[in-house]
Formats: C-alpha cells, sequence, structure tokens
C-alpha cells in the first residue's frame, strides 16, 4: 500500500482566523458607530406632544432650519447649507425612491412662522404626504 491510501482527509475547520476578523470588524464598527450620528445643532421649540411611532428599520428624511435661515437635509452628506430650491428637488428624488418615508421638519423657534411653512410647503410640493415636525418636550 502506499502512503497516501492510508492518510484520513482532515473534516475540521479552523475557525480562528474567523474570529480574529470578526474581533476586529467589532472593534471598527465600536469605534465608527458614534462617528456617524449626524445632524444640525437646532435650538427646537419646546411643545407637549406624544413621541411619534418610530422603529429603526423605517426610513426618515429630516430637513433642519437653523437661526439664521440656513437650510440642511439629512441625506448622510456633509452639513453644508442647501438653498431652499435645491431641498425641494432632493427630497422629491428620496420620496420618489421611497414614496412612505417619513418627512420632518426640525426648526429653531427663533424662526419666523413663513419660513418653515414655505420649507413644509416645498416639501409637499416634492411629494411628501405628511410632514412633521420635530419639537422638545417642555423642560427638556
Amino acid at each position: 500500500m502506499s502512503k497516501s491510501s492510508r492518510r484520513k482527509p482532515m473534516s475540521e475547520i479552523n475557525v480562528v482566523p474567523y474570529i480574529d476578523v470578526m474581533l476586529v470588524l467589532l472593534v471598527i464598527f465600536m469605534v465608527t458607530a458614534p462617528l456617524m450620528t449626524q445632524g444640525i445643532k437646532v435650538d427646537l421649540p419646546e411643545a407637549s406632544s406624544g413621541p411619534l411611532d418610530v422603529t429603526d428599520d423605517e426610513p426618515m428624511l429630516v430637513v433642519s432650519v437653523k437661526d439664521d435661515g440656513t437650510y440642511y437635509i439629512n441625506l448622510g452628506e456633509a452639513e453644508e447649507p442647501v438653498p431652499l430650491a435645491e431641498i425641494g428637488d432632493r427630497a422629491g428624488k428620496v420620496i420618489a425612491a421611497n414614496p412612505k418615508i417619513k418627512v420632518l421638519v426640525e426648526g429653531d423657534k427663533k424662526l419666523a412662522y413663513g419660513v418653515i411653512v414655505d420649507l413644509m410647503n416645498t416639501l409637499q410640493t416634492a411629494g411628501a404626504k405628511s410632514v412633521g415636525l420635530i419639537t422638545e418636550p417642555p423642560g427638556a
């Protein structure tokens, strides 16, 4: 008999390299997750309203207006001001791609009422069926 006929095939998998890769990925996600939270610092008005029923898998489009009247749209991009007309175009594309997306507006409490109304009108013209307002709970 030759040597090859006496050798048994190896039937186990070495999982140590997979565990190493998994731990490296875990560390990477733990470090980058806090960096991925985005948002515009806005001084929200206070109102006693109930919270929205939002799950993690529901997409949301948040448009922010700062106290100086600059608009920002939360699409995972860098925080740079966007003109109102361009917000209508961008929001229209997002809403056309996902008609069930929740559209929310957060505006600074020092803003004039007309600025928020113009923004809500632009979003509804872009195809948003309803536009919600983000507020702070009283005493927060």
